[in-house]
């Protein structure tokens, strides 16, 4: 039996079991408070030597309903590095979900190439793009200086320019006036970047971590994008609060810069397990140096890729109704647009098709019940 898309989606799935209203395939929402439910999507690392499980691990999760699938960044690893052009031979295999990138590093790119590649992914998407940007490692940067040529001056400020030129691009700046050796073209006519795309520059989100990234995002009208980690700013507060934060600021600034309450997505590192079988298992998924039991593993800190001390949020590894109200306990959480299940990095097909099967049928009913 075929049914919409509003049909498939967790929230709507959840909304069948009688926690949350669904109508005409608008958003299902809180009965309190008439906001909208959050979207549902997943973060997920493929790598070249698994494509076709990635488009495998895509298309389970449109089946079951996900509203939105991201894939990680990286250079120099088997990761992907040209996300874009994955996710547009990924939307031929698929009919619904919006594909994404968390986060196409800016360090590495050229604005007017980056452009070009988002406007096309966004046409053969059909409108499903859903591109997160950030500035990219800084810690390290000689390793990456061969291939992607070497960062003269300070790199928050070539980040800066290469995104605001983009920003610039998107717009429609007129970058040059064509001269004889245009061909087909009048001499004299305006030139723009191609292809044009609209709808494309509203879907841009970037990942900010710090509250004045964070109040950026917001006044250049862009998404905001929270990972499982915050910079450490050694006041001592807990991930939650630092996140709540910086979250605050870009909703502050949005408003401010008018462009509404903006979109804020929230990634979180969550295992829902049914036995002691899997239990046992996916203990083994769990990508830090340290025991995992079930329950909540505590944040910690540590130097991240920037090469900075960072806050790293907590995991959950534990019986659905847990994960459920450690979200639900989430204070990002409760005031995000987004909620999005971060699958661990090497996770087997199995595994992580297992994860978002289990995160949509029974995290969801008690997250969404539950909800203000």
């Amino acid at each position: 039996m075929s049914t919409s898309a509003a049909d498939r989606s967790p929230a709507r799935t959840a909304s069948t079991t009688g926690t949350a209203p669904a109508h005409d395939g608008a958003p299902a929402t809180s009965a309190a408070t008439g906001r909208p439910a959050p979207r549902i999507g997943f973060v997920a690392q493929v790598d070249h030597s698994a494509l076709d499980e990635g488009r495998a691990l895509f298309r389970s999760a449109e089946e079951l309903g996900y509203d939105a699938g991201y894939v990680r960044v990286r250079h120099l690893q088997d990761a992907l590095p040209s996300p874009l052009l994955f996710l547009s031979a990924l939307a031929q295999h698929t009919e619904r979900i919006e594909l994404g990138t968390a986060v196409i590093p800016l360090r590495f790119e050229n604005a007017g190439r980056l452009a070009e590649d988002l406007a096309t992914a966004h046409l053969l998407t059909g409108g499903r793009l859903r591109a997160g940007l950030a500035p990219g490692y800084s810690a390290h940067d000689a390793i990456y200086a061969r291939a992607f040529g070497a960062l003269h001056g300070d790199h928050r400020d070539h980040v800066d320019r290469i995104l605001h030129d983009l920003l610039s691009f998107l717009d429609g700046e007129i970058v040059a006036g064509a001269d004889a050796h245009i061909e087909e073209v009048d001499p004299g006519t305006p030139l723009r970047l191609q292809p044009r795309a609209p709808g494309l520059r509203e879907r841009l989100a970037y990942g900010a971590a710090s509250p004045e990234r964070a109040a950026l995002a917001g006044r250049l009208g862009l998404g905001l994008q929270l990972a499982t980690m915050a910079p450490d700013d050694g006041s001592g507060r807990s991930f939650a609060q630092l996140q709540l934060e910086a979250l605050r600021a870009y909703r502050e600034a949005s408003l401010g810069a008018g462009h509404g309450e903006g979109r804020v997505m929230v990634s979180r590192q969550m295992l829902p397990v049914l036995d002691e079988a899997e239990l046992e298992r996916f203990t083994t998924l769990i990508p830090r140096e340290r025991s995992a039991e079930a329950g909540v593993l505590a944040e910690h800190r540590r130097t991240e890729l920037g090469g900075r001390e960072a806050v790293y949020g907590p995991v959950v590894l534990d019986e659905p109704v847990a994960v459920a109200q450690a979200l639900l306990a989430d204070p990002v959480v409760l005031e995000a647009d987004e909620i999005a299940l971060v699958l661990p990095p090497g996770a087997p097909l199995e595994d992580s098709t297992r994860t978002l099967g289990t995160f949509a049928q029974h995290v969801l009913p008690h997250l969404l019940a539950a909800l203000p």
